[in-house]
């Protein structure tokens, strides 16, 4: 079974298996991380509003577990010295998004793309939306806001 497959166990319990985080996949890696992490009820260790918020901490290392499970081994020992999921869902989102500055300048460099795209002879309608759509989702994924309309 392959990663993102799931199958059945001998109890007929579902099983899932971690996404895994690759160069250029970190929106599509989280948004499946997060789904995955809230299934197994730990999502909370790494939502978490406050600073100082108590998560239990078996719910932490479980959230953690899953987390290291889906990095590849350079990014998992990066993360050796951190302590909570938060903590090591905060460094991956730095490590493939970049700091303020550079999320903002990516920010303004996909929505010059978005502003400059045209829908080409060449291209289906099904085909421009994806790429559209593409382009929305990154933008999304670095915290800026875009109205649907």
């Amino acid at each position: 079974m392959s990663t993102g497959e799931t199958g059945k166990t001998k109890d007929g319990a579902v099983s899932l298996n971690y996404p895994m985080l690759s160069r250029g996949n970190y929106t599509a890696w989280a948004m499946k991380m997060k789904v995955y992490l809230q299934a197994h009820g730990v999502w909370v260790a790494v939502e978490s509003k406050e600073k100082d918020a108590v998560v239990d901490d078996r719910t932490d290392k479980i959230a953690l577990a899953a987390i290291y499970h889906g990095v590849p081994e350079d990014v998992l020992l990066s993360l050796a010295e951190k302590e909570t999921a938060k903590d090591a869902w905060e460094a991956i989102k730095v490590m493939c998004q970049g700091a303020d500055r550079v999320k903002k300048a990516r920010v303004q460099t996909l929505k010059t793309e978005f502003k400059a795209m045209i829908m080409k002879d060449t291209d289906s309608l099904d085909d421009f939306y994806l790429k559209m759509s593409g382009l929305v989702t990154n933008i999304r994924a670095l915290g800026e806001v875009i109205a649907e309309s």
